[in-house]
């Protein structure tokens, strides 16, 4: 019997890993990305109708490392790194299948670091760890930055022949040079975050990247601790995660986070987001990231107040697009506005961006409608539901938007 829907699945949730240690092995991004397809089509061969490995991931990495062998064996430029690739790796091989699952986080953590050296463009940096660290779709890195998919393609392929042409090191740094590269780690696993929040029931094939965007800011706050940008990233994204359980009702629909049930937040995780804002607090160094995390703890408060208090978020959005002004912030802010002054206000805040390259970001379409709907615009608000359903949503969207439109034309 055929299970190659889950063979499906499972190949995707171990491709990041089993790219980021073929990467740190053969020291060539699309030399791994290419032995990972090959072994993919392999184990979908393979694994057709025969029961899975209890070690996808480690049967990956060896028939990945074995199909790459064989392509730098085609070429006599590259020998010497044939040689040290030599047979005595077979029995390395069998160590990774076994070890392999403690070696991921080392190899993960590593590759991020080397997408974003500064010999990479900076435009660049964050696209390309989301790619080939986290393997996220091209298509859906291209919306996330508002670019089409071709030029965000050839971006990628900039970005990959440059460490190549760099000699950029596969090595991650000591934790006191890290500093250059930092803030671009912290932007990568930001944008990460927001396209796996986007797909609020998980069906997506990045489903596991929100967990693993946790995992690593966690680690990301361990390594360094007296960081206040850190330990902010960190607990906004721990205050996000917390409230996955309330995120779709029973129909699969994205339940919009003030409608939420907050009874069904995380607890555990909103304190730990608490005393990871209290210890950045400590710094006195405020930044975009302990704003972020502030607006998630707001919001987390109406667990034990009753109400969201939405002039302080307001107050928040201004100070965050003050440090570091951008379209997300403004929209959000715009909703916020909304909120406080009325959807009239937040839709004048709204059209005040039209035109920044918006017609293919679905939140911006999705918080007009909202916006207009409220104000009784039924036809104008209807056309900017269809408008945001046209850009692909992820499942649990895409119902809520159908849901929403259905309310709007009826």
């Amino acid at each position: 019997m055929s299970h190659s829907g889950g063979l499906g699945e499972a190949i995707i949730a171990a491709r990041p890993a089993v790219v980021a240690a073929l990467a740190a092995r053969f020291r060539d991004l699309d030399l791994a990305e290419d032995g990972f397809a090959d072994a993919t089509e392999l184990a979908m061969r393979t694994f057709a109708t025969a029961p899975l490995p209890a070690n996808l991931a480690g049967w990956l990495h060896v028939a990945a490392r074995r199909r790459i062998i064989d392509r730098l064996r085609r070429d006599v430029r590259l020998a010497q790194l044939i040689a040290s690739q030599g047979p005595e790796q077979e029995a390395e091989d069998m160590d990774v299948i076994a070890l392999f699952d403690e070696q991921i986080p080392d190899e993960r953590l590593r590759l991020i670091f080397i997408c974003c050296h500064p010999a990479i463009a900076p435009d660049a940096r964050a696209a390309l760890t989301l790619r080939v660290a986290c393997g996220v779709p091209t298509e859906r890195i291209a919306a996330a930055f508002l670019m089409a998919v071709p030029a965000m393609f050839q971006r990628l392929t900039r970005a990959k022949a440059k460490i190549r042409e760099a000699g950029v090191p596969f090595e991650t740094p000591p934790p006191h040079a890290w500093g250059e590269r930092l803030a671009a780690v912290l932007a990568t696993l930001e944008i990460g975050y927001a396209l796996a929040y986007q797909d609020a029931a998980g069906s997506e094939p990045t489903a596991d990247l929100g967990p693993e965007v946790l995992r690593l800011a966690t680690m990301l706050a361990e390594l360094l601790p007296e960081d206040p940008e850190v330990l902010g990233l960190a607990a906004m994204v721990q205050l996000a995660e917390s409230r996955r359980a309330a995120r779709v009702d029973d129909a699969g629909r994205m339940i919009p986070l003030s409608q939420q049930d907050c009874e069904r937040w995380d607890d555990a995780l909103i304190a730990s987001a608490a005393q990871l804002m209290r210890r950045a607090a400590e710094a006195g160094r405020s930044g975009p990231y302990q704003l972020m995390a502030a607006i998630h703890l707001t919001h987390a408060r109406r667990k034990g107040e009753g109400q969201t208090d939405w002039r302080a978020i307001l107050q928040l959005y201004d100070l965050l697009l003050a440090v570091r002004p951008g379209t997300v912030v403004a929209i959000n802010r715009a909703i916020a506005l909304g909120k406080v002054e009325g959807p009239h206000a937040g839709l004048a805040a709204l059209a005040m961006l039209e035109g920044a390259g918006l017609d293919r970001y679905r939140p911006w379409h999705a918080a007009r409608a909202h916006c207009l709907a409220e104000t009784g615009e039924g036809q104008a608000a209807a056309e900017a539901y269809r408008r945001a359903l046209a850009l692909n949503p992820a499942r649990a969207e895409r119902l809520y938007l159908e849901a929403r439109l259905g309310e709007t034309s009826a």
